[in-house]
């Protein structure tokens, strides 16, 4: 018969089991809750066909507008409006509170009027052409109706930051006559307005939406199949067999998974529950506390929009704003993101030590080399995109290649399933779900860039942005420091609720501008405004990451919030670090001073984190948690003095420790000798 403790083991395996599926259902419903991107309708009648028919043909005119090259980018683009604003209110409801398996006449109506307004300029190209700015009555009805359902789509899927935005600049160059100092233009006509927007290449169709009609779909659409591949769990998985064992486990594969993730994922919010719902669980069993965990994993998966090669799409747009070769950007990331996943990574070391947490069972952990040898294909397409990078070739090549090798990879795993006697996983419905979930997935992102081009067509019509950089250096009264600070909380701000394409056009039209006013790198003050948009995911009071992650911990949201900013520290100091030092950037970096900037840079991350965290190799006194963080400071700075100096308080203070420790330890064996040898005695 069963003892008691038999059956509490058979019902514990039993509750397990069963928490995935709950689990999952509960993911699905927090997605959709605090990421707009996923309220999308869910049909399961004939309905459905509609979108499925229109995103298969979405996705086949982007594929033949990339390979024969012959569409004309003002055609491509505005056809990539089209196909968007149709999907859009195909799919998405007017709020989330409406059911989502209905589909109403009104959407349908806003539909096919959306769609028709950027067919006019498709089918009107070459008469607007010859007209070269004589625009009639008609043209700016056209004009105005897309910008309003632009604006509504906007709404619905992409959030109020960027449209109350982008709607203050439209009013803007309305009132420029009326506003005072600085902000003060000579106004323009709504004849002018609208047909610059809608029209020209430097509004709505302008830089943004041309690189999201381009490479960002054609890597939207590798990522969508990268997905199908399973992709995301054999991340967890190798994290598991990597890091699973460590002191903390569970919290280091959070931060390991988040950041691998990060190369496929475009969300923080995604990557926080994607990855989350399988970490914070653990973490938490563990012996973290729950704001721990979701600050954990909301802190790694907020940065895994700033890990290269993707960037959450932004690196594309950085790529085109800048006039910079691609790979120019993947290269400029790398030391910045390995720098503050480390600083994560090194918190959540000493968190576990001060905790005295062990790692997974062995038993439990999939072993790395017999994963690797029956999953590692999966990266693949990956290593194929890097490689092409690499030797120069184009982005969009390097996308091709990349869809390519994963469609390949499809049909031989299909076959080699085939010939074991299963069902092919790469079969033609397949194939349309993929394509149907890159069309969703563009959606957003189109969106954004279009609103991004209402933005920075009013920089360009009124010039607002270089007033603005020079109003941020005449509050700062050009010292730099405080300009960098300033412009640190503007990204901050506009970069709340945003997601991370938008965030980065926001953030570099209206802010960046200021630091390169200052005699900045561009390519640094771009970073330096992307980093600080990003990190708002989760930097109270908005922290939609955060708020994500505390709501699988069960924790208490802005307690995780504040926890997730303690933890991502590293992303309010590396901007600076950067800014002031180019060279981390490998802006002219010679091997030897990168490595010198690199290495004292991680001595400083961990001397930062011991501060905050009140534990090096033992308990941290007030004075030392203090000395931690100057000497850590001094490490990140830019000058070779400082970084000695640095070098030599954190020595001292780690050597100190540990002797102070070894000491601790002597004590406690002699007073446990003595102890055990006075009992004999007894």
């Amino acid at each position: 018969m069963a003892t008691d403790k038999e059956k509490q083991k058979k019902m514990n395996d039993r509750i397990d089991t069963l928490l995935p599926t709950t689990n999952e259902k509960e993911m699905q419903k927090l997605m959709k809750d605090l990421d707009r991107e996923q309220a999308y309708r869910e049909h399961k009648c004939w309905r459905q066909y509609i979108t499925v028919i229109v995103s298969v043909a979405f996705v086949t005119f982007q594929l033949y507008a990339t390979l024969s090259g012959k569409i004309t980018a003002q055609i491509l683009r505005a056809s990539h409006l089209a196909f968007v604003q149709a999907l859009a209110f195909l799919l998405f409801p007017a709020t989330k509170k409406m059911p989502r398996n209905t589909l109403p006449w009104y959407d349908v109506l806003l539909a096919i009027a959306g769609a028709a307004c950027w067919l006019y300029i498709v089918i009107n190209f070459q008469h607007l052409v010859r007209r070269a700015g004589d625009y009639m009555p008609l043209d700016i009805a056209v004009g105005t109706l897309g910008i309003l359902i632009l604006i509504e789509s906007c709404r619905r899927i992409v959030g109020l930051p960027i449209l109350i935005i982008a709607c203050a600049f439209i009013l803007y160059a309305f009132a420029g006559p009326y506003l005072p100092g600085f902000f003060n233009h000579r106004g323009y006509s709504f004849q002018r307005v609208v047909s610059h927007l809608f029209f020209n290449t430097e509004g709505i169709m302008g830089t943004p939406i041309g690189a999201c009609s381009t490479f960002i779909f054609l890597f939207i659409l590798f990522g969508a199949l990268l997905e199908s591949t399973g992709i995301g769990q054999f991340f967890i998985d190798v994290c598991n067999a990597i890091a699973g064992g460590a002191s903390g486990g569970p919290a280091k594969v959070a931060v390991l998974s988040s950041a691998l993730l990060g190369t496929v994922s475009g969300s923080s919010v995604s990557n926080t529950v994607g990855s989350g719902s399988f970490t914070i669980p653990m973490m938490k069993k563990l012996g973290y506390k729950g704001e721990f965990a979701g600050a954990v994993e909301a802190a790694a998966s907020t940065g895994g929009q700033l890990m290269p090669p993707i960037m959450g799409a932004a690196a594309f747009l950085m790529a085109e704003s800048l006039g910079l070769p691609y790979l120019t950007i993947v290269k400029a990331s790398i030391v910045p993101a390995l720098l503050y996943f480390t600083g994560i990574f090194i918190t959540v070391h000493l968190e576990a030590k001060k905790l005295g947490l062990k790692g997974l069972p062995k038993e439990s952990l999939p072993r790395f080399l017999p994963l690797f040898l029956a999953k590692g294909y999966m990266i693949l397409p990956l290593i194929i995109i890097i490689v092409f990078l690499c030797m120069g070739f184009t982005a969009v090549y390097a996308a091709l290649m990349g869809i390519v090798s994963i469609v390949l990879i499809g049909m031989v795993t299909s076959f080699v399933r085939i010939g074991q006697g299963k069902k092919p996983d790469f079969t033609v419905k397949k194939i349309i779900e993929i394509m149907c979930t890159a069309a969703r997935n563009i959606i957003s992102v189109a969106i954004a860039c279009a609103m991004a081009g209402i933005i920075i067509g009013i920089v360009t019509l009124t010039g607002i942005g270089l007033k603005f950089g020079a109003g941020l250096i005449s509050i700062s009264h050009g010292i730099v420091f405080i300009t960098l600070f300033l412009t640190m909380i503007s990204s901050i701000i506009l970069g709340m609720g945003a997601p991370t394409t938008a965030n980065y056009l926001i953030t570099s039209t209206i802010t960046a501008g200021a630091i390169i006013g200052l005699g900045i790198e561009p390519l640094a003050a771009h970073m330096f405004a992307f980093y600080f948009g990003i990190i708002a995911d989760v930097t109270p009071p908005v922290a939609l990451a955060a708020i994500a992650g505390a709501a699988i911990a069960k924790a208490k949201p802005m307690r995780t919030a504040f926890q997730a900013t303690k933890l991502a520290i590293g992303a309010f100091i590396i901007p600076y670090m950067f800014v002031f030092n180019p060279q981390m950037l490998m802006i002219n970096a010679s091997a030897g001073r990168l490595l010198w900037i690199v290495a004292t840079a991680l001595i400083g991350m961990f001397a930062i984190s011991s501060g905050l965290e009140g534990y090096s190799f033992r308990k941290s006194t007030i004075v030392e948690r203090v000395l931690f963080i100057a000497g850590g400071l001094l490490c990140i700075l830019p000058e070779s003095r400082s970084d000695i100096i640095g070098l030599v308080i954190v020595a001292a203070l780690v050597i100190f420790q540990i002797m102070m420790n070894s000491r601790t330890k002597a004590q406690a064996l002699d007073l446990a000798a003595k102890e055990d040898a006075q009992s004999k005695i007894e």
